[in-house]
């Protein structure tokens, strides 16, 4: 049965829900709310607005990259239609109950959310079997524990346990790290490739293989560290090395004027939060005199927000039949906005410039939101509309 083109894989849908939820949750939460939710009392705001950016907004993007991509990896049939409008469906109350703080529904919440981590996880594990594959389980595996974490926030919230909540909140921050570290190691292969040779006909660049996985591997160490020995120095050796291997791994971008076109910078760029992260992290809990959260910023503004608009910027373009050699005036648009969000959120908590402080949260508030509403109003006719294969299949 034919059906929509935006029902016709996870990222047509999926996208533009993530990036409606990114443009209007901060928003609405800094600029309108005062950094208040009117029925949040036992949870504070500041983790409702953490998990609604993690589970809600990045994980929406994620079930559309992973909804979409590994159907493509395996060769399989990607989910459609009714499914992806029942995912949809599963993903939403979470959202209206995580946008105005309602502690006494969070259970419920834990229910719609579970219940959706573990039918994306359902999804792509059928696709794996189905080609019996174990090549991209990786994948699967970091999804189920980020239902986990999941499960655990939601716990702690329930019993009032707020320090472990926040200390799991930081856990899944870092699984979504991971995800953009395994997601960069063969999204850059393609997208370098193109951008050194837009034919398509040679591949000039092939990644370092003890780049591959290290900055993922260094992260877990970290994770694990941090979450059950969180008054020991060892997570903060743990996150300078984690650093370090991302600030490595930006050598992948050492590949001459190719190199500053906005999808390859834009990856790149988030590469580089995470280094800088990691240092910041390490180094606050060394007892350097740095915010607390400057270097988690830095990991949930930075590297994921540029990583997740490169991700539906690079893909929007690919799944609806398009090339990235000339890429819409939206995209160059949103990226630039993101990551001047980014800049403008975390520059101040280093002391420059002090101007700009404290407003700053409002102002990165309403960049991130603008960069999410450019995306969709270049990105959404795209993906709402037939690939251009098709239309060139019509005629």
């Amino acid at each position: 049965m034919r059906v929509r083109p935006i029902l016709a894989e996870a990222l047509r849908l999926f996208f533009p829900l993530a990036a409606a939820h990114g443009a209007m949750l901060p928003f609405l939460w800094v600029v309108a709310g005062g950094y208040e939710l009117p029925f949040a009392s036992d949870i504070p705001p500041s983790q409702w607005h953490a998990h609604e950016m993690i589970f809600g907004t990045y994980g929406m993007a994620l079930a559309g990259f992973l909804g979409s991509a590994v159907p493509e990896w395996t060769d399989t049939r990607p989910a459609r239609g009714r499914t992806l409008l029942c995912l949809a469906t599963l993903w939403l109350p979470a959202r209206l109950i995580g946008a105005v703080g309602a502690d006494v529904l969070s259970p419920v919440a834990a229910l719609f959310d579970l219940a959706f981590l573990i039918a994306l996880s359902v999804l792509i594990g059928r696709a794996m079997l189905e080609r019996r594959t174990t090549k991209h389980l990786a994948f699967l595996f970091w999804l189920l524990c980020f239902a986990s974490v999941e499960a655990g926030v939601r716990y702690c919230w329930f019993i009032g346990d707020v320090a472990l909540a926040a200390r799991l909140l930081e856990t899944a921050l870092c699984i979504f790290i991971v995800l953009f570290s395994l997601s960069a190691s063969r999204i850059n292969v393609v997208v370098i490739n193109l951008a050194l040779d837009p034919t398509g006909e040679t591949s000039p660049y092939r990644p370092h293989p003890g780049r591959r996985h290290a900055a993922a591997a260094m992260t877990v160490l970290y994770m694990a560290a941090a979450l059950l020995l969180p008054e020991s120095a060892v997570p903060a050796w743990l996150a300078l090395a984690a650093g370090a291997t991302f600030l490595d791994r930006l050598a992948e971008w050492f590949i001459g004027r190719p190199a500053f076109r906005t999808e390859v910078a834009l990856l790149a760029l988030g590469n580089a939060f995470a280094g800088a992260g990691f240092l910041a992290l390490g180094a606050t809990r060394l007892d350097l005199d740095l915010p607390p959260v400057a270097g988690l910023h830095m990991l949930a503004i930075g590297a994921l927000g540029c990583a997740v608009m490169a991700v539906m910027i690079i893909a929007g373009l690919r799944h609806t039949g398009r090339d990235l050699l000339h890429l819409p005036w939206q995209a160059h648009g949103a990226a630039l906005l993101m990551a001047a969000a980014a800049l403008v959120r975390v520059l101040p908590e280093f002391g420059f410039p002090s101007g700009l402080a404290p407003l700053h949260h409002a102002a990165s508030a309403v960049l991130w939101a603008a960069s999410f509403g450019i995306w969709l109003h270049g990105f959404l006719p795209m993906l709402a509309a037939p690939s251009l294969a098709e239309k060139r299949g019509c005629h």
